[in-house]
């Protein structure tokens, strides 16, 4: 459900953002959906409290991982499709590995360098393949690649904070302090249409608040507290097929050859940084 609900958030931000300034958009939504998620953590998990010492590594993860990652993000997908940023964004199992092996997680080995490799190489070609193609850019797919690094770090970074609490609270005060945070960033664009909004927009603005943002969150912690980043991240797969189909069959987005090389470039080398 979780690799539902991300993959066709590509599509939800991606009709949002023609309509509403993309860093307003991340800040409210994540913030309103922190705030959901808090109120649930409160009711489903009374005594659940978070140390003092753990506020700012919290804050810092939810810059990471949302302030930073949902901007960018946001900003990317007004730039380019929805199908480019769901391939372009299934490299983050890479950039959490690479964070890994500078952690000193995981040793390097050659598989996971030459899955790097194919990775950017891939990244490349679908940029190479946007060139001929309306409504993507080269600007667009780039940011999205940015993003990704960070949701792979985010990912990674979170897995302290899971050993001691719940996945629901892990997802629930990075999201509402980096939302907070990203409203400071958003002060450069105000201008929201609010004549042209009309009910699909809001739709599509509920849509990603409440289950990708909220719903898909916990379920990604979830994930990670049972089976480890490292596997939860090879569900990034499924994602950009979900993100790819979404695109091209709600958005009538194209998907040219360049496109179709540069997916199976990223996701062979995504499955070779990830085997073991």
């Amino acid at each position: 459900m979780t690799v539902f609900f991300f993959g066709t958030n590509f599509v939800a931000v991606k009709y949002v953002v023609d309509f509403v300034p993309p860093i307003l958009f991340a800040a409210a939504r994540f913030t309103f959906a922190g705030l959901v998620l808090w109120a649930i953590l409160r009711i489903l998990e009374p005594g659940s409290r978070m140390q003092k010492g753990d506020l700012l590594p919290l804050l810092g993860l939810g810059v990471v991982g949302i302030t930073f990652t949902q901007s960018v993000f946001t900003i990317g997908v007004s730039l380019t499709t929805a199908a480019n940023t769901a391939i372009v964004y299934a490299t983050a199992p890479v950039w959490g590995m690479l964070l890994g092996f500078f952690l000193k997680l995981e040793r390097p080995r050659l598989r996971g360098i030459l899955g790097i490799i194919l990775c950017l190489s891939g990244v490349v070609v679908v940029q190479y393949g946007s060139l001929d193609l309306g409504g993507a850019s080269v600007l667009g797919d780039f940011l999205i690649l940015v993003a990704a690094i960070c949701w792979g770090s985010y990912t990674v970074l979170s897995l302290p904070f899971l050993r001691r609490y719940s996945p629901l609270a892990v997802a629930a005060y990075p999201i509402l302090l980096g939302g907070l945070a990203a409203f400071p960033l958003s002060l450069v664009d105000w201008n929201v249409s609010y004549g042209a909004i009309g009910g699909w927009v809001v739709f599509a603005v509920l849509y990603s608040t409440f289950l990708s943002s909220a719903f898909g969150f916990v379920g990604w912690q979830r994930g990670v507290s049972e089976v480890g980043a490292n596997r939860v991240l090879i569900y990034q797969y499924l994602v950009a097929l979900t993100g790819v189909s979404a695109g091209v069959i709600l958005l009538g987005e194209s998907f040219g050859l360049g496109q179709f090389a540069g997916a199976a470039i990223i996701l062979s080398g995504v499955y070779l940084a990830r085997k073991r």
